[in-house]
């Protein structure tokens, strides 16, 4: 044989080697330890890829907003029919789309915004970290235009740019939240919805665009994979759509790289073993578990989503600080599954009403059930309050013959109130009469949970002074 086809051959060794997946020797304790930190990790970064794929990636999805960098706004309240987010609120219209400043930034112009009215713009990146707040309890209702980069874009910033706002990741989600007063308002809602503007910095500057170079891959979203091993497949999507990672998880992640995720091959659960595989399986089914856990433990405490919702300095505050974590995967996680883009605690909290008085689960095909303010003692809020039921199975709002709901603070001058000057609200399937249908919260005809939003909550919200009423069973 000569020396150049020595060469040849040795090449073509050389390449098809290369070309293999490289094989990394794991042991299954191994395994199923790094599958459960990168299920506690990725869920957040999952289920926002399914609203992400939802929204900008799948046309027929039915929950399909618009194309990247364009301002979808919706001067409707959600239903049961919306099914794309859970425990989505519904008294506030939305504007919802997704943005890509890894080629430029953009910039976001509001108008004035009557001062009685709340909005806001909130912003969040792909780990589901609430980067940023425009709004009426944040910048004032004055009309303002912000300028939204890459932490590390270097550009120069026009003239009349009111802030530059920095993201840790290019793609990143934006709810825009309007108050509606009542439901004669709908066109006043619109009408401010139509002067919300985004641009990207070259349209703003008047020249021609840049041109999106990056080339991402959108696996096709399956409904349940987030319970499972195939949640990674997702995960692995979501961490090439992020070209800086935070330093602080370097190491993490290149301990994901040993599963296939983050990798240039990518995530292929076939390519493991069958002992592999079945640590892979244990391990995510120990990261829910610790979730579920972790709710059991506190889902008495009112204050709850005060402290899992927020920016990543604020995480890392609160898990050292409320619970004496290292890190703030687990409360991220939890937060994600329960009511993946809650606000953060000073633009909004959300006592959540997942047991009754005693601690048991609430069932309304068998118990009614009421939650009593006292006098004088409605939630103390600087924009507005609401109370929304929800499904206990599918965590979608509740289907019911009032198309109702929530109630509110709107709907307080038409409540009945007690002879001592407190309010009840009933919580049931069935009506509690013509009397009190004012009063009356629709529950699913089963498992059920109900959230108490509080927008902008006051001072004695936030320190615990005012307390939140009790879910209380009452007989049939």
């Amino acid at each position: 044989m000569n020396t150049q086809i020595k060469w040849m051959l040795l090449g073509m060794l050389i390449f098809t080697m290369g070309c293999q997946p490289s094989k990394v020797k794991l042991s299954k304790e191994e395994a199923r330890t790094i599958a459960k930190e990168a299920y506690v990790f990725g869920l957040p970064l999952v289920l926002n890829y399914k609203t992400f794929y939802a929204n900008a990636i799948n046309k027929n999805s039915g929950d399909y907003k618009g194309e990247i960098n364009n301002i979808s706004c919706e001067a409707r309240l959600y239903t049961p029919e919306d099914k794309a987010i859970v425990t989505v609120n519904s008294d506030t219209p939305y504007c919802m789309y997704w943005n890509d400043v890894r080629s430029e930034p953009i910039v976001v112009t509001v108008p004035d915004v009557s001062s009685n009215r709340y909005y806001s713009f909130q912003f969040i990146d792909l780990y589901t970290h609430n980067f940023a707040y425009v709004g009426s309890l944040t910048t004032g209702s004055k009309k303002g235009t912000y300028l939204i980069a890459l932490n590390n874009w270097e550009g120069e910033v026009p003239e009349g740019i009111t802030e530059v706002i920095r993201t840790e990741t290019g793609i990143f989600f934006t709810i825009v939240r309007t108050q509606l007063m009542n439901s004669d308002d709908l066109e006043n809602v619109k009408s401010i919805q139509n002067e919300y503007k985004l641009e990207t910095l070259s349209a703003y500057l008047g020249e021609d665009p840049i041109e999106n170079p990056f080339k991402d891959f959108y696996p096709e979203w399956v409904e349940g994979a987030q319970f499972t091993e195939a949640s990674f497949l997702y995960l692995d999507a979501v961490l090439q759509m992020i070209q800086n990672p935070n330093e602080s998880e370097i190491a993490l992640l290149e301990r994901f790289k040993k599963l296939g995720i983050g990798t240039e091959r990518g995530y292929d659960f076939d390519s493991f073993s069958s002992e592999i595989q079945e640590a892979i399986q244990l391990g995510v089914k120990d990261g829910f578990t610790s979730m579920e856990s972790f709710i059991a433990e506190t889902n008495k405490d009112p204050l709850g989503s005060s402290k899992i919702f927020g920016t990543r300095d604020f995480l890392e505050k609160s898990a050292k600080e409320n619970y004496n974590f290292d890190n703030i995967y687990l409360i991220r996680a939890v937060a994600a599954h329960l009511g993946i883009y809650g606000n953060s605690a000073l633009e909004a909290i959300y006592p959540t009403f997942l047991v009754d008085a005693d601690g048991n689960p609430m069932d309304a095909s068998k118990n009614n059930y009421t939650l009593t303010f006292e006098a004088n003692s409605l939630p103390p809020v600087n924009a507005f309050w609401s109370l929304t039921m929800y499904d206990g199975k599918s965590q979608l709002l509740v289907d019911n013959e009032l198309n109702r709901y929530l109630v509110n603070s709107s709907m307080v001058d038409d409540f009945v109130h007690n002879e001592d000057g407190s309010t009840t609200v009933y919580i049931q399937k069935e009506s509690p009469g013509k009397g009190l249908e004012s009063n009356w919260l629709p529950a699913a005809n089963g498992p059920f949970y109900a959230v108490l939003r509080l927008y902008g909550p006051k001072k004695e919200v936030l320190s615990g002074e005012w307390k939140t009423p009790k879910m209380v069973i009452q007989n049939n």
